[in-house]
């Protein structure tokens, strides 16, 4: 993918000021894409330079995720009277470095990985179980502000392309809780690149 070229705010040109240029690329290029998506919803797109967590602010009223990786980015945004949290992610297929799976699969998510790869062999499963995390913990953090690790949740996934959330470490409460428990989620695997997203209903 060619990047996407943006007019960056001066608070983002300055955040960029010692970035290299790969990661200006992406950074320009993702914001670009927020700003089709903020457009079709009759709204110019403000700075977006990451806060707290790396999370970029969105307009009031909107909710949204953003992702870019080599060769893709996008920006997903609702209406927040629609959405209580957006999170999406994108992983390049290829395989995950050595530990990290350990590091991010609970025992029945390795099994289960196990299976899918039986009967689909072509899905870079463990990149998908990351990328399906990732899109979790970005829906997570707005709405609850606690940091979510990788062994606090445990995913389900279905070769028609969903997947679900469960939250299986009890030191959140019930609110957290029910969050996770809303959380569907779709998945889709390129040549290139998995991609996952998950859109929590307000």
């Amino acid at each position: 993918m060619e990047p996407l070229t943006e007019t960056l705010h001066p608070s983002e040109a300055a955040y960029l000021a010692r970035a290299v240029e790969s990661r200006r690329q992406q950074f320009t290029s993702v914001r670009a894409c927020a700003r089709t998506v903020l457009a079709q919803m009759g709204i110019n797109r403000p700075p977006m330079v990451p806060g707290m967590a790396g999370r970029p602010p969105w307009p009031p009223g909107v909710v949204g995720s953003m992702t870019h990786t080599d060769g893709f980015c996008a920006a997903a945004a609702s209406s927040s009277l629609d959405a209580r949290s957006i999170g999406i992610d994108a992983e390049p297929i290829e395989p995950l470095p050595d530990g990290v799976l350990a590091l991010v699969a609970l025992p029945s998510e390795l099994t289960h990985l196990r299976v899918l790869a039986a009967g689909r062999v072509s899905t870079a499963w463990d990149r998908l179980l990351f990328s399906a995390k990732e899109s979790v913990y970005k829906a997570w953090y707005p709405v609850v502000g606690s940091w979510l690790e990788f062994e606090d949740i445990r995913l389900r996934f279905d070769l028609a392309g969903t997947f679900s959330a469960e939250l299986v470490n009890r030191r959140h409460g019930s609110d957290e809780t029910d969050l996770v428990s809303a959380m569907q989620g779709r998945w889709l695997s390129t040549r290139a690149h998995v991609v996952t997203g998950v859109f929590v209903p307000a």
